[in-house]
């Protein structure tokens, strides 16, 4: 699963890099991103795309309680598609959640011990998302979103069974592109190349997410 990760990368060189024309939203650095925070996340609506932010925890049209969205924070890539809480959405509202890196837990002699994966190359890279819109609240639109898992490559499955799944830049235009087929989708959620990474112990600090700071990535000793 994914339930943490990091984004410090500016808005304005995400646009630069996800191929957004501007963006007005302040997005202040997280080394500690958690489930049912606004995340950043590119969208694509009538052929413009842009950056916004989304509640982290993905809440179906049909729902009638929204706290569902805290349990929906990730969707397997396997099942997604044809998932009554998801088939809308990757079949309709594709998304890339730009983080910097994420965390895992592994369990080491009934503890857990955090690690920080991210790509060896540095810099920011896109989940594969989802997002919805909900409005039963009577409280205006919520738009919420998950992030799609999938089998753990080497690297990560020395930590946990599975990790989310991360696009090369080479498709995100399929990803989000409305037309695209499903079995052309389905063919981009497969495991990132674990030669591209790096994970690295950190500290039990990170557990807390109200510890927001550059000592979540630090390397523990």
């Amino acid at each position: 699963m994914c339930g943490r990760y990091t984004l410090a990368t500016p808005a304005g060189r995400l646009a630069e890099q996800f191929g957004i024309a501007g963006s007005s939203v302040e997005l202040p650095p997280s080394y500690n991103v958690a489930p049912t925070q606004g995340v950043a996340a590119v969208v694509e609506e009538g052929g413009q795309r842009r950056l916004e932010v989304l509640r982290w925890g993905l809440i179906p049209p049909w729902a009638d309680d929204p706290q569902i969205g805290s349990r929906m924070i990730n969707a397997r890539s396997e099942t997604a598609p044809g998932k009554p809480s998801f088939r809308r959405a990757f079949r309709e509202r594709r998304c890339l959640i730009p983080a910097d890196g994420f965390y895992e837990w592994r369990r080491t002699n009934g503890a857990k011990q955090p690690y920080f994966i991210h790509l060896e190359a540095g810099g920011p890279f896109a989940f594969a998302g989802l997002w919805e819109s909900w409005s039963k609240g009577g409280e205006g639109e919520v738009r919420t979103c998950t992030i799609l898992t999938t089998e753990a490559n080497t690297l990560v499955g020395e930590i946990h069974d599975r990790m989310p799944v991360i696009l090369a830049a080479d498709a995100y235009d399929v990803w989000l592109d409305p037309a695209s087929e499903r079995d052309e989708l389905t063919a981009l959620l497969a495991p990132y190349p674990e030669d591209g990474m790096e994970a690295y112990p950190v500290s039990r600090f990170v557990n807390s997410p109200q510890n927001n700071d550059p000592r979540c990535i630090e390397r523990a000793a």
